[in-house]
């Protein structure tokens, strides 16, 4: 089975959605107790604060503290 065929517009701004803000929901210049990461096990942004290191395959990784289940 094939999926219908969505056709876009692109606007003469080289825009494709009209409705979707524009930007990133996460701060990019933001002092580092501020500032967002996503965890490498539960891929959820959180506090870069709240999160520590661990190794996985012999490169650091930045994860929830002290487990994602605890963190939510």
């Amino acid at each position: 089975m094939s999926k219908p065929v969505t056709k876009t517009k692109i606007l003469d701004d080289g825009l494709r959605y009209q409705s979707k803000a524009s930007g990133s929901p996460f701060n990019l210049v933001a002092p580092f107790n501020t500032s967002t990461m996503s965890c490498f096990l539960c891929g959820k942004h959180r506090v870069r604060s709240t999160m520590t290191t661990r190794k996985f395959i012999g490169k650091s990784q930045v994860v929830c503290a002290p487990s994602c289940k605890t963190a939510s």
